[in-house]
């Protein structure tokens, strides 16, 4: 079972601004030299969340070609890319320059947007996300595959499209679709080479979702077994959090169906329970999401691999 982490983009609880990239390039070797398997970027542009201070990010494309370009084993990829907010014909081509970029590491997730006051600020449609969601697969797909397009639809066109240089694989990298609902769940099983369920602690709320995967799988004729599942997973270090930070987190992370916490004994245990159940990938969001914070599930995973 791969283990990959989240790094820190976006502003955190009490600071004016997110950690410059020489701080996330040194948390990526930190990561890739720990021995851990993949490192991970949100894809937002801003957050307008009730009874709170705006707050914003990186922008997502921009530190991954950095960090492609930085790192030498890990893989990488946005968990996930909000499809809606860029052209898809032009999203496959950066997808294949930043495989070519990183050597044939990247993994595309690919998602369909919930947070609508981004889209309003950015001058982007919200209306009927999955929609678009799905003319974008139809797009992406062919292109990544194929190296070429022909498709007009209600959000988007591409026409006559040919993906040239096709990138360093010949297929394109694996596309990764995080899905909850019944329709998002048929086009993840329909497209998608890997899928993403998030976001947990212990197994239960995987299980759940897992098994609404497999349905739609079956439904749409695909065999649940030539897909990965991936899963995000919450880890909490309350020692480590600010005065500020533990005033603020959310109740919900005090639920270990929500988030994992112990000692490095306990959370490798807790990822143990993953692999037990035959996930192929657990993409960890760190809380805080600090390197000390990484430096502790480093431990967990020495002793989850020793």
């Amino acid at each position: 079972m791969k283990i990959g982490v989240i790094l820190p983009v976006g502003e955190g609880v009490g600071e004016d601004e997110p950690p410059p990239y020489a701080c996330l390039r040194a948390m990526a070797l930190q990561a890739e030299q720990a021995g851990f398997d993949s490192i991970w970027t949100p894809d937002h542009l801003l957050f307008r969340l009730p009874d709170q201070e705006p707050f914003g990010i990186w922008e997502c494309w921009t530190m991954l070609a950095a960090l492609a370009e930085a790192t030498e084993r890990v893989e990488l990829g946005p968990l996930v890319l909000c499809v809606p907010f860029r052209n898809p014909a032009l999203l496959a081509k950066m997808a294949v320059t930043i495989d070519e970029v990183s050597g044939g590491r990247f993994i595309l997730g690919l998602g369909a947007g919930w947070h609508q006051p981004e889209f309003e600020a950015f001058g982007l449609p919200f209306e009927r996300l999955a929609d678009q969601f799905e003319e974008g697969l139809k797009i992406i797909s062919p292109l990544l595959r194929e190296g070429q397009v022909d498709f007009h639809g209600k959000h988007f066109s591409a026409t006559d499209c040919e993906l040239r240089p096709r990138g360093p694989r010949p297929g394109g990298p694996p596309v990764l679709i995080a899905s909850r609902g019944p329709r998002m769940l048929r086009l993840a099983a329909r497209y998608a080479d890997q899928w993403n369920s998030a976001w947990s602690g212990r197994p239960t709320l995987h299980l759940q979702r897992h098994a609404a995967f497999v349905r739609a799988c079956h439904e749409v004729g695909r065999d649940p077994a030539t897909i990965a599942v991936t899963v995000g997973l919450y880890i909490l270090y309350p020692e480590l959090l600010s005065p500020l930070e533990a005033e603020t987190l959310p109740e919900s992370y005090n639920d270990p169906d929500k988030a994992l916490r112990g000692t490095p004994d306990e959370i490798a245990s807790g990822l143990l329970a993953y692999a037990e159940l035959s996930v192929d990938h657990l993409i960890c969001n760190l809380i805080p999401d600090t390197a000390e914070a990484l430096a502790e599930l480093t431990k967990a995973l020495q002793l989850l691999r020793g």
